[in-house]
């Protein structure tokens, strides 16, 4: 017999955290025309026509929609890109981002 220590080691991994994660949320408007938001929801969040008509209707029967979810600063540019492509055609397109619970 050996005096080898023949016992497995254990490797502790560490896990590491995932980030917080924000939802962009489609507020509506009574003067964006609905054909352009879903140019903006297709162009910015590459959704389908589909998905897009479903996400723009639900805003409008309910005052806001969450588009989708991503970790903060993709979250904010694609609010902002959003936001600017609504402001730079002249309508007061809105959408926010805030914090998943």
């Amino acid at each position: 017999m050996s005096d080898i220590d023949t016992k497995p080691q254990t490797v502790e991994l560490t896990k590491t955290k995932q980030p917080p994660l924000y939802k962009v949320i489609l507020l509506n408007d009574d003067y964006t025309p609905r054909e352009f938001v879903v140019v903006v929801l297709k162009a910015v969040f590459r959704m389908t026509e589909e998905q897009s008509y479903r996400v723009m209707m639900t805003a409008h029967q309910r005052g806001a929609c969450v588009v989708a979810t991503y970790t903060r600063d993709i979250a904010e540019s694609k609010t902002t890109e959003a936001n600017d492509m609504g402001r730079s055609a002249g309508h007061p397109l809105e959408f926010s981002t805030e914090p998943e619970e």
